[in-house]
Order: C-alpha cells, then structure tokens, then sequence
C-alpha cells in the first residue's frame, strides 16, 4: 500500500468511530507495525489534522474535519454495488430505484478503468425468494420515521384479528422474506414488531411523536438490548 493510501485509510478507520482507536487496532486493520502507526499519526497531526489522543489511549478524529473527495477503490465500489444490489431485490419501487440510481452516478464519475468493477463484479446476491405481497405504501412509513409522526395501522394477526393500532415507528428492517416495522405500540405500551405484509392501511397522523430527536430511538436500542440479554 502507497504511504498517501495509507495516510487517507488511516484517517477512514478514525473518521468511523467516534471511540478512541488504539495503535494497535490500526496497525491489525493497516497490517503495519504500531510504530509505523504512531509515525503515520504524527505526520498528519503535523499537517493539522485534528487528531487527539496518546499512546495507549487510543487516537480521535475531531469533528468536523473534512478531505477533499477522493476516488473509490475496487473493494468500496463492489461492497456498494452488492449492497445496491441486495436493497434493489428486496426494498419497495421507490428504494431499488434510489440503489440502482446510486450506482448508475457513480458509474458516470469514476475512470473507465473501474468501470469493470461495476459491470462485472466478483461478488453477488443470490436470487432472492419471493416476498409477500403488501397493501401499503412503505414510503409513507418512512415519511412517518422521518418526520417523527405517529402511524395509524390497521393491523391483521397471525389469527386473523384485525386491530387498529396507533404506534410510534422507530426503524423499517429487512430480511429475506419480509418487512418488518419496529414500533412503540399505544396499545401494548411496549416496542412491538409488525410485519408490512399484514397491515391492511397505514395512515401518517397529524400528531407528533412528542420526543426530542433520536430519543425514541435510543428507547428502542435499549429494549433490545434487554431482550437479548435475557435470552
């Protein structure tokens, strides 16, 4: 590896965590010794990047610092096209469509010479199973994610039930055979999942959330968190 591609990997690996990183982490990640490390993280702090930490600490990366754009590498251009290629088989219209957009802009601005990695990569997904159909917009339960809004769902069980339920959503996850709506259910009064394919209507309301942004959230990280410490 080139000193300047390592230099700007250096800067990568920090840039992605907000925790302090050892030397030693790096040197692992770098597959350099630490002493080359700790010379690395001085030249650049020589250069005024804003790192912060010691040895045996670990190193930051401040915020707010910024490079100019630098070309992808093979491996980053393969990891987004099968990425794009796992969200556009199994997302609703509006995201494949975004996925493939992703890739074709980034087709139109990279050399000739990496083209190949695009139209030819060395990884892929295999074709994925069939999803259950749905009746509802996922786009507007994104909205709703977004906006921090309230959800009306109309909701049919396992057992057929239909109930309707007011829930505050969190996240929409993927897996390979269905879509799953983490939410705060009013009725329950707990986080609940609700699969896509039985909700007969999902309505945005009007009302907020009511909580200060990212708190909803971070009540649902540590639901989980519970739940599979008692597993």
């Amino acid at each position: 590896m080139r000193r300047a591609d390592r230099l700007f990997q250096l800067i990568q690996i920090l840039r992605r965590s907000s925790r302090p990183r050892t030397a030693a982490a790096i040197a692992r990640e770098l597959e350099v010794s630490k002493r080359t490390v700790y010379r690395d993280i001085a030249d650049l702090m020589g250069q005024r990047v804003p790192i912060s930490g010691a040895p045996g600490l670990g190193y930051v990366l401040q915020p707010g610092f910024d490079m100019p754009p630098l070309m992808f590498t093979p491996d980053e251009i393969e990891a987004i096209v099968l990425g794009a290629q796992w969200v556009a088989s199994h997302s609703d219209a509006a995201i494949a469509n975004a996925a493939s957009d992703v890739v074709s802009k980034i087709a139109a601005v990279i050399p000739d010479a990496l083209l190949p990695f695009i139209a030819e990569p060395s990884m892929g997904i295999r074709p994925p199973q069939s999803l259950p159909s749905e009746s509802i917009d996922a786009a507007s339960i994104r909205k709703a994610i977004r906006d921090g809004r309230k959800l009306r769902l109309g909701y049919r069980s396992e057992s057929e039930e239909l109930t309707v339920r007011i829930v505050w959503p969190v996240i929409l996850g993927y897996s390979e055979t269905s879509r799953l709506l983490v939410a705060w259910c009013e009725l329950r009064r707990d986080f609940r999942h609700f699969r896509t394919d039985r909700m007969v209507s999902a309505e945005v309301s009007d009302d907020a959330i009511g909580l200060r942004d990212g708190e909803l959230r971070r009540r649902w990280r540590a639901w989980r968190e519970k739940q599979l410490s008692a597993r």
